[in-house]
């Protein structure tokens, strides 16, 4: 298999494991079923929708209250992953994959969680500001609640265009549509349905919709903040896999036996014809931050490797 074949069978599709897109789906999939379950137990012991309504769902919905978040913190982020019915869910659903699916082709695996989390958490914060500062909102403060993805999944639209606008979709036919059509169709229909009587909500979508903006334009200039988010979430699963914390310590050990017990020799030699282990941490690296992170030596071995296979 060439490396051009290779780097395009790397792509993540939907069922590859470490895929960011599918684990978000899933998990969001996930919190619909479950608290719909808790909600069906509730109607079958006769129990009825305002009980679940207080005991159960608005323990992980977002409340404009300052007081109220402050005894449920955790809902600045479990927000995000509720939704309120199945066609609410869909929806985001549908634009996650849509935007999550070209972000990842164009800038790697490493980007989407950390958006989608900057957009959810940045929403958050100014919809809570809104009606903590604007008089007129003020009335509404105690039943104020945000529900779902949207904040989220509009830094993560505003990001995936900002990072390509000229992007193209089913580029077959006439030469593709662009993906700013996309975006405008989306930010139309979230705007249009937001509720009448929560206006906060739209300060929540526009600062989401700048924090995916603001994302790109550091990422540009070599800031990446996906690194904490991702550093984070590798120390998770690292807790609870021990054999990754066996592999560092091996590759620790093979880098010290290189470079302390062997000082006469050349710890690297540069080869002609790169190792296909060499080409796969390579394209692993594309896959996760995108080519533009690569050095020029990765650059480099991808053209020589590519040159061997023609």
């Amino acid at each position: 298999m060439s490396v051009a074949e290779e780097k395009k069978s790397r792509r993540l599709y939907m069922g590859a494991d470490g895929n960011a897109l599918v684990s978000l789906i899933i998990l969001i999939m996930i919190a619909f079923v479950l608290l719909k379950f808790i909600y069906v137990i509730y109607l079958l012991s006769e129990l009825n929708v305002a009980a679940y309504q207080k005991n159960v769902f608005n323990w992980f919905v977002l409340s404009a209250d300052p007081g109220r978040l402050a005894t449920r913190p955790w809902t600045i982020i479990t927000y995000m992953f509720v939704h309120d019915n199945v066609f609410h869910m869909i929806g985001n659903l549908l634009w996650i994959w849509a935007f999550g699916y070209i972000l990842q082709d164009i800038a790697g695996n490493g980007k989407l969680i950390p958006i989608f989390f900057y957009g959810g958490l940045i929403g958050a914060v100014f919809y809570i500001v809104a009606y903590s500062i604007i008089p007129k909102l003020q009335p509404g403060l105690a039943e104020a609640t945000l529900i779902g993805s949207n904040s989220a999944v509009m830094a993560l639209a505003i990001a995936t265009t900002t990072v390509s606008p000229d992007y193209r979709l089913f580029p077959m036919i006439n030469g593709g549509i662009p993906l700013w059509i996309l975006t405008v169709l989306f930010v139309i229909i979230n705007f249009a349905g937001v509720p009448a009587n929560d206006p906060a909500v739209y300060i929540a979508l526009v600062a989401s919709a700048a924090i995916g903006f603001i994302f790109v334009y550091f990422l540009r200039r070599g800031k990446d903040w996906s690194e904490p988010v991702n550093a984070f979430f590798d120390w998770i699963s690292n807790l609870f896999n021990p054999n990754k914390n066996i592999k560092k310590r091996e590759q620790v050990k093979k880098k010290e036996d290189v470079f302390y017990n062997t000082p006469s020799k050349t710890p690297y030699k540069k080869k002609s014809h790169p190792s296909q282990s060499k080409i796969d941490s390579i394209l692993d690296k594309i896959n996760q931050k995108g080519y533009n992170f690569l050095t020029d030596e990765e650059k480099d071995i991808l053209k020589r490797a590519a040159e061997d296979d023609s």
